[in-house]
């Protein structure tokens, strides 16, 4: 069996951009997120040193990570990062949609992760939904919501193109436009 990595960005270019990255805010809130990332491919090991590097400061240095394969074409057992090895593990009972990183110093956190095809609008209300602090949504369901939400934008601007397409007529009951001086109150003579 061969694996295509379904790549957005070069390797090399990967490497070189930073992490993006929504954090909770620091309360006493907890949630079920700590945020989300916004990886710009499907590829583990050139995506994860950004991210373990960006978390470092805020979070402490992240020895572990777990994800669902169901998302992901290779996981590989470990990806090297400056001079040591982040160890890579994989569990089907995990949401498919959520990272979870660990330290040995700090403890657990878990990210919403936003597929890497996914339109900038999409992203940003999924990373400002996945950082509310005390929020007791999944990334299931904040995936299953963003997906509603695109439908609901995509009918709605089918539907202004068709009344576009139109010129703005009126529709009659049975779904053709009407003459506009048939519109009961219409002023026109």
């Amino acid at each position: 069996m061969t694996t295509n990595l379904d790549r957005t960005a070069p390797r090399d270019l990967a490497a070189e951009l930073p992490a993006r990255l929504s954090l909770t805010p620091k309360t006493t809130l907890a949630g079920r997120l700590d945020g989300a990332w916004w990886p710009r491919s499907r590829d583990l090991e050139a995506e994860l040193p950004p991210l373990a590097a960006a978390l470092e400061e805020p979070w402490g240095r992240v020895t572990r990570v777990t994800v669902n394969p169901t998302r992901w074409p290779v996981v590989p057992h470990t990806v090297p990062m400056d001079g040591r090895l982040l160890h890579v593990g994989w569990f089907t009972e995990q949401d498919p949609d959520k990272l979870i990183l660990l330290s040995y110093t700090v403890g657990r956190w878990d990210l919403l992760v936003i597929p890497p095809e996914t339109e900038p609008a999409a992203a940003a209300r999924l990373m400002a939904a996945a950082a509310i602090p005390g929020s007791v949504l999944t990334a299931g369901v904040l995936m299953t919501n963003e997906a509603a939400i695109g439908r609901g934008i995509r009918d709605a601007q089918r539907q202004e193109a068709g009344w576009e397409s139109e010129g703005g007529a009126c529709l009659s009951p049975f779904g053709s436009p009407m003459d506009r001086r048939a519109v009961p109150g219409n002023g026109w003579r």
